[in-house]
């Protein structure tokens, strides 16, 4: 079982997949988590060959090995917060749902739900996003699709703030979520707008939009710096402040590495130490 909770403590147990190029998924997750403060932990659900350039194959880790490592996980360590991300299958969305309930219930969520690569291969497969839909949306803190992804999930088309002011209504006044941020990287403009809705309402981050190759591993990023503060104790809607504050100056210190969509600097916060 897991333990109980007393205090926040930092403990971010990540579900998702690897990027062999270091600028998105498990890697991604636990440099943000890491240079946050946290501590980060893994159930990796996938291993994928990429680099900046694209994603070449994925092989899915057995569902019973996923289940197996958050059991152990949780049975020893335990968590302040869940950051889901790359899931791949129906039967891996379901084994991770089973087991917060078996062993994390309570624990927030923060569900990030990666579909497809920046290069555009396809890592969700299409029964998966009905599971996420109906059951994992559900019993999620935060929901952070970008505006694919929120089409995918809601199925309004979102491609300009009021697009993505009606994809989180759906998300968390119809299909649960305690709260929704619905991204507009993707949405055309000079200005990128997120949507963050909760139960208390909306609030609109606006920051300008930075010309940059810097932009693997943004999405995760933003996810994983949201669970890593909420992790600490912060709630969500200023965790999201802090954490689209952190990606920010990431993508500004990018490193410049590889040919194609290139990583982020996470380790920022490390140069100020």
């Amino acid at each position: 079982m897991a333990q109980a909770l007393t205090k926040p403590k930092g403990r971010v147990l990540i579900i998702a997949g690897s990027d062999s190029g270091g600028g998105a998924g498990i890697q991604a997750d636990i440099k943000t988590v890491t240079a946050l403060g946290g501590y980060a932990m893994t159930s990796i659900t996938a291993v994928t060959v990429q680099n900046t350039l694209g994603v070449t194959g994925v092989h899915a880790v057995p569902v019973d090995v996923v289940k197996a490592q958050i059991e152990v996980v949780m049975g020893d360590l335990g968590a302040d917060t869940w950051k889901l991300g790359m899931l791949g299958s129906a039967d891996h969305v379901r084994a991770v749902l089973d087991a917060w309930h078996a062993f994390g219930a309570g624990v927030p969520i923060v569900l990030d739900p990666v579909m497809i690569a920046k290069g555009g291969a396809s890592l969700l497969a299409q029964d998966a996003i009905e599971v996420i839909r109906e059951q994992l949306v559900p019993v999620s803190a935060i929901v952070t699709p970008n505006a694919p992804e929120a089409e995918a999930l809601t199925g309004v088309e979102v491609r300009d703030l009021d697009g993505q002011m009606i994809a989180a209504e759906i998300l968390v006044e119809q299909l649960g979520a305690y709260s929704a941020l619905v991204k507009g990287g993707h949405i055309d403009g000079e200005i990128v707008r997120d949507v963050l809705l909760t139960r208390e309402g909306y609030r609109v981050f606006e920051s300008p939009r930075i010309d940059t190759r810097a932009t693997h591993g943004t999405g995760c990023t933003l996810a994983s710096a949201i669970a890593a503060y909420n992790a600490q104790g912060t709630d969500i809607p200023n965790s999201v402040e802090k954490g689209r504050a952190y990606l920010m100056d990431a993508i500004r210190n990018a490193p410049g590495f590889g040919q194609g969509h290139q990583p982020l600097g996470h380790a920022w916060p490390c140069k100020l130490a």
